[in-house]
């Protein structure tokens, strides 16, 4: 059973991974997925610079390390958070997941991290990205994702300034989102949000977008994965756990 710890900001689409758990349980048994969650501390809910900076600062997540440890025993742990961690920048980004592995001696990543690592798993070099957040903040996922190699053909942004509210959006709204992203040129579409129920509905986001879909949430459960040897294939999670798929 691989048991991968998730700190995860706030409350907003949490119920996405134990709906998974659940699901799994029914459709792929052998899989033996966990996916504890604990909920880091927020100061401002705002998609705004400073507070992603404070949200994803050194104490909170070690707070919330520490309090996951106590309760489950870990294989891995993900910062379940694409703009508290891409706000750090590249190397901010990895010194950042460095301090909480350190920490907890378990491998350790970001969603941030995890969605070049999908892109590279995919082989997609060309990508466009559908944000919930507003422009500035989309913006340095873009700088992030060229500086892991990954070229942007397009960026949407949909200047969502709470994940309160990105946490509200239902299915339709995700795939109009995602409907609505200039895919010319790209191989694959990202939709950089933790706080969006996506698990659900990604091959219906795949279908309507007619290419994969990578999704926050999906690419941090298949990082926690990455982190532990080869990712199995799992059902309804789409072409980035497709059986042809390997992780590199």
């Amino acid at each position: 059973m691989a048991t991968i710890g998730l700190l995860y900001p706030g409350h907003s689409a949490e119920d996405d991974y134990p709906r998974l758990e659940t699901r799994l349980r029914h459709d792929a048994p052998d899989a033996e997925l966990r996916l504890p969650l604990v909920h880091t501390s927020v100061g401002e809910d705002a998609h705004r610079v400073d507070a992603l900076l404070d949200l994803g600062g050194t104490d909170r997540l070690a707070e919330g390390a520490r309090s996951l440890q106590e309760r489950h025993s870990l294989d891995a742990l993900m910062w379940a958070c694409t703009s508290g961690s891409f706000v750090f920048g590249w190397d901010g980004a990895h010194e950042q997941v460095a301090a909480l592995s350190d920490l907890t001696g378990l491998p350790t990543s970001s969603t941030s991290l995890a969605f070049v690592q999908a892109c590279r798993s995919l082989g997609a070099e060309r990508v466009a990205v559908a944000a919930s957040y507003p422009h500035d903040v989309a913006e340095h996922f873009v700088t992030f994702l060229r500086r892991g190699g990954i070229e942007v053909t397009a960026m949407g942004s949909h200047g969502i300034v709470t994940a309160a509210e990105v946490g509200t959006l239902g299915r339709e709204q995700v795939m109009a989102i995602v409907e609505g992203a200039e895919r010319r040129d790209a191989q694959a579409v990202l939709v950089p949000d933790t706080a969006m129920h996506t698990l659900s509905w990604i091959e219906d986001l795949e279908r309507t977008a007619g290419m994969p879909v990578l999704t926050a949430n999906q690419v941090t459960v298949h990082e926690g994965l990455r982190l532990l040897g080869p990712v199995p294939r799992l059902p309804g999670l789409g072409a980035l756990f497709a059986p042809t798929r390997t992780s590199s």
